[in-house]
Order: structure tokens, then C-alpha cells, then sequence
């Protein structure tokens, strides 16, 4: 099951979660996992902050935080977005907010998938892997 939580006090990127649930479904199904249980949260800059805060010991901003509590081939996970964020790297990155929120979301999933981001290598890999998902949503 993959459900989606606004917790943004303004307008998240219009997109159909139906769409996004089963885009998502088949990122996972391709890499020969299943999904348990996925849950996107949508935040403010400052609301995911303080979540970074507390879960990373991380006093900065970002775009998502995912939580991976996925057993063997089950994908069981959380994923935080801050919708602020994504609004300031899609105009950072002069592409439309709906495409920088699509990446966002596939971005959190590849996570859970086992796919990292903290050398060039791995982020290399990663921007691969969410050019292909985003490939998929049509």
C-alpha cells in the first residue's frame, strides 16, 4: 500500500496519487521487490527541519528524508518531503515543479530500493535510476 499525507499548509504539486501509487508499484516491481507499506508525508521547510533535526541530528534544510524500514524484498518505508524545497530547486534547476516533485518522490523510493547518494559515484547512479523512473511516468 502506498498513501500520501499533506501536512503543507499550502498547495502540494497536483498529481494523481492513483498514477503515482502504481508508477511507484513498478520502480519496486523492476528491481524484484514488492511493496509493504510506503508513506509520503508532505512538509514546509521548517516543519522538516525540525524532523531532520530529530531523526538525523541534521540542522539543515533538504528536499526528503526517508526512513527505511523495509525486511528482505518488502519495501516498508516513510518519506518526508518538504514542498518548499522542491518549489526552490525546481526554479534552482529552471524545470517545472511537478517534474522536480516527481524526482523527489521516485528519489525516495530508490532509497528505499538501496540506492544511496553520498559519494559523486552513488549520486551519479542515483540521478540514472530517477531519469528512468521518470522515463516510466507517462
Amino acid at each position: 500500500m502506498i498513501e500520501f499525507h499533506n501536512y503543507y499548509n499550502n498547495d502540494v504539486p497536483h498529481f494523481d496519487e492513483e498514477h503515482f501509487s502504481l508508477w511507484l508499484s513498478q520502480i519496486v516491481e523492476v528491481h524484484d521487490k514488492e511493496v509493504g507499506e510506503l508513506n509520503y508525508y508532505f512538509y514546509s521547510d521548517d516543519e522538516l527541519l525540525k524532523i531532520n533535526m530529530e531523526l538525523l541530528d541534521h540542522d539543515f534544510y533538504t528536499d526528503i528524508i526517508t526512513e527505511d524500514a523495509s525486511i528482505d524484498n518488502l519495501i516498508f518505508g516513510e518519506a518526508y518531503l518538504s514542498i518548499d524545497r522542491i518549489v526552490d530547486n525546481a526554479r534552482s534547476n529552471n524545470v517545472s515543479v511537478e517534474l522536480e516533485f516527481a524526482r523527489v518522490v521516485a528519489h525516495g523510493c530508490l532509497h528505499l530500493l538501496g540506492y544511496n547518494d553520498k559519494t559523486e559515484k552513488e549520486a551519479l547512479v542515483m540521478r540514472e535510476k530517477e531519469n528512468w523512473a521518470l522515463s516510466l511516468l507517462s
